[in-house]
């Protein structure tokens, strides 16, 4: 089944009524019932707000799947969020040679410096010798 289709499926089980359109109660179901996360009417409300193309106050599929990318969108910004951590380690909030070959090592990839600064170069985009977290996007996507 192809993604289409499965926001599709998704997108019918939660029109309860069959419009054709998912009002903010219903997507406050959705996503309760998708996960854990518990919403206010206000922040539905809002939601729709920001998604609705048409101005109707509902959502239809077009923004539904909008809504659902968007959703998968922030969890890879978070996962690239906690990946960057883990390579910048001394606090200045960019990757450096010193703390890339540190990394490198506990991963059992033993570099020297110079080895990590070619590496950083190939994606620092400012020439600052250093790889900021949004340099790190460009490279990791």
């Amino acid at each position: 089944m192809d993604k289409v289709s499965q926001y599709e499926r998704v997108f019918n089980r939660f029109d309860e009524n069959g419009d054709g359109k998912i009002s903010p109660a219903e997507l406050r179901q959705c996503v309760e019932a998708i996960g854990d996360e518990k919403l206010s009417a206000e922040d539905v409300e809002a939601a729709v707000a920001v998604l609705d193309s048409d101005g109707d106050g509902l959502l239809g599929f077009d923004d539904f799947v909008k809504f659902v990318e968007g959703a998968k969108e922030e969890e890879k910004v978070n996962d690239l969020k906690e990946a960057f951590k883990l390579y910048e380690m001394d606090g200045s909030g960019c990757i450096t040679p010193r703390s890339l070959k540190r990394m490198l090592s506990r991963l059992g990839d033993s570099r020297s410096i110079d080895e990590c600064q070619l590496m950083i170069s190939k994606f620092d985009l400012d020439g600052d010798g250093k790889i900021s977290f949004d340099e790190f996007k460009v490279m990791m996507l």
